[in-house]
């Protein structure tokens, strides 16, 4: 409080008479209190602001000689507004709703990668050979893929795609390799399965559209007053 502006424990026209515009009862609002416009109860939540609209008028307009000219030619300041998403703000939204104790669940349709191609002993010349076939294959198809040819573990691969959480993961190794196929697991599931080599980028194509789909399904339609429904 302000001191000398605000008053506690007093009561307007007891301890002073001075002329209110308005006077009222004001309390936070709960859960179940009516709402003053429809009189439905109130649901409270938590929400993330991801978003800014800033109401600038002609502050910086004038400060820097931002004119233009009326239908009667007299000279005034361009009155300002900016809007803008909060990119980082968006992607931690989406992240707390899409994760599990691995990491990331990155949903298709936002997904930085669409497939995490694992290239298991990648210094093995056959799945060097394989895994680069089929990276560039997938590009030219217009598949986003990530090739992991990293010197490193099973484990570790494994481990950090699960992190990273790109909604895909093809693993290529020798012993599916002399299987003719490579293995295939969504990272929202356990199971994976196994898929001929001359079917990867066809099978790919399929998934990639029918999860793009499921997205779609998923969205959900928000009345706003006064426009027309948005998604």
């Amino acid at each position: 409080n302000e001191a000398g502006f605000h008053f506690r424990h007093t009561n307007y026209g007891r301890d002073y008479d001075t002329k209110a515009d308005w006077v009222k009862d004001i309390v936070a609002a709960q859960d179940g209190d009516l709402c003053l416009e429809c009189g439905q109860p109130v649901r409270t939540s938590r929400g993330v602001e991801v978003g800014n609209i800033f109401k600038l008028g002609t502050k910086y307009t004038e400060a820097l000689g931002g004119h233009y000219l009326d239908s009667d030619g007299n000279q005034k300041p361009v009155i300002m507004g900016c809007y803008g998403i909060g990119s980082d703000r968006l992607l931690a939204c989406v992240l707390e709703e899409h994760h599990d104790e691995n990491g990331i669940c990155f949903p298709i349709s936002i997904a930085p990668y669409q497939v995490y191609l694992v290239a298991m002993l990648h210094r093995a010349p056959e799945v060097a050979e394989v895994a680069e076939r089929i990276y560039r294959e997938a590009w030219e198809a217009g598949i986003e893929m990530l090739l992991d040819d990293r010197e490193a573990t099973p484990g570790v691969k494994f481990n950090d795609a699960d992190l990273l959480g790109l909604p895909i993961r093809l693993t290529i190794g020798p012993r599916s390799l002399k299987q003719g196929a490579v293995e295939l697991k969504f990272r929202t599931e356990t199971e994976s399965r196994s898929i001929p080599l001359d079917e990867v980028i066809p099978t790919l194509k399929t998934e990639i559209e029918r999860l793009l789909q499921e997205s779609r399904e998923r969205a959900v339609t928000v009345p706003f007053p006064g426009t027309s429904p948005y998604t």
